[in-house]
């Protein structure tokens, strides 16, 4: 068996050994065979070790702010309070007939007005509660700014167990007077009877303030425990809506993070890859640069630039110490960046000028060749510019 064919085979060896699921494939089953009648002991594919995939840094980011905008949480619900005492279905009939305020009220109907309001006390008592409700009407009728006889009405419409109407006659005496104890009582066990604890206790304290008396304490008793628990209800669940309201900034600041980061792993391996081509040029410049210029840069710029400059920009020559202060011995600079040279759009088009190319050629040959060059309008800004990118003085 000659050379080649043996190197061959022991390439072909270092390949199973390096991966020996090639011994599975159908076409290499015979050299499988004979392996195994020699007694090797060859894996099975249930065999192959298991490899982790790693993922990128940015594959990681993009996952990351995926993951961070898919939490997301479930709506509160708020359960019931257990609250103790009755309440009313609120009656719904249309608002009563209250008193015109607009109307001068003369001292027979202030008389007239005491009088139904007497009339309606002595069918209260008898429990003739719609009678007592209509001299009350006539009552108010004729002294519309009496807040005792809307006060009145109202805790006759609170034993009638209609608690809208007890409310709409309880806040009129308070519009004519704001500190009538009755009003503030009965409005508040009007509230009371529609469930509306935190404003019943409120009314009922009020009246307390005024001129307590042991009704209202009875109410209080009833009222405060039912407001104490909706108040807690309330601030549980505020807290609760709060904490949510801040994981979900929480969230959305670590998804930006996220897309940020992933945006800045990438662009930092678009960077990576195009800083590895020669020039910083995406695609590179094979023999020069594509699409060409004058003289086509294939290998050289127009007139050869003979000797190129290793590492650097095709068709430069080496050894220019002395043509471009700041070289560094052996022809490379020493503080140029190429990208800095070939991304100048001023510099690339004075390249396409023959007379410049030929300038900057006849310099290359001769360093000593400069000052000859420098009373040239187009060479001189050119030479100068390019002394500049290489680190010496203009």
């Amino acid at each position: 068996m000659d050379a080649a064919k043996i190197s061959q085979l022991k390439q072909f060896v270092e390949q199973c050994k390096a991966d020996p699921s090639l011994l599975d494939s159908p076409s290499l089953s015979f050299f499988r065979d004979y392996l195994e009648s020699l007694g090797a002991k060859i894996p099975s594919p249930k065999d192959k070790p298991s490899y982790v995939v790693e993922e990128s840094d940015e594959e990681m980011a993009e996952g990351e702010a995926t993951k961070v905008e898919e939490e997301e949480e479930d709506e509160i619900v708020e359960s019931d309070v257990e609250l103790e005492g009755e309440t009313v279905e609120p009656d719904n009939d249309p608002p009563q007939q209250m008193g015109d305020p607009s109307i001068e009220v003369t001292d027979e109907n202030r008389e007239a007005s005491q009088e139904a309001k007497a009339e309606a006390m002595n069918a209260i008592s008898e429990g003739r509660l719609e009678e007592a409700i209509e001299k009350l009407t006539e009552a108010i009728s004729l002294n519309p700014t009496s807040a005792i006889m809307y006060a009145a009405r109202a805790s006759v419409y609170i034993k009638l167990k209609k608690p809208n109407a007890a409310i709409r006659d309880a806040s009129a005496a308070l519009e004519i007077n704001p500190d009538s104890a009755k009003g503030y009582k009965t409005r508040g066990m009007a509230r009371a009877m529609l469930g509306q604890w935190a404003e019943a206790a409120k009314d009922l304290h009020l009246a307390s303030t005024i001129d307590y008396d042991e009704e209202i304490s009875a109410v209080l008793k009833k009222v405060e425990p039912n407001a104490h628990k909706l108040e807690e209800h309330l601030r549980k669940y505020e807290r609760l809506r709060k904490e949510r309201e801040e994981r979900r900034i929480l969230r959305e600041r670590q998804r930006r993070k996220a897309e940020a980061q992933a945006a800045y792993e990438k662009a930092k391996k678009q960077e990576s890859a195009s800083a590895s081509r020669p020039g910083g040029f995406p695609g590179g410049m094979p023999g020069g640069f594509p699409g060409g210029m004058p003289g086509g840069f294939p290998g050289g710029m127009p007139g050869g630039f003979p000797g190129g400059m290793p590492g650097g920009m095709p068709g430069m020559p080496g050894g220019m110490p002395s043509a471009f202060p700041g070289s560094a011995p052996g022809g490379a600079p020493g503080n140029v960046d190429f990208s800095k040279i070939l991304n100048d759009p001023e510099l690339m088009a004075a390249f396409q000028d023959p007379e410049v190319m030929a300038a900057l050629q006849d310099v290359m040959k001769n360093p000593a060749n400069l000052a000859k060059h420098q009373s040239n309008p187009k060479v001189a800004p050119v030479i100068a510019k390019m002394m500049t990118k290489f680190g010496g003085p203009k």
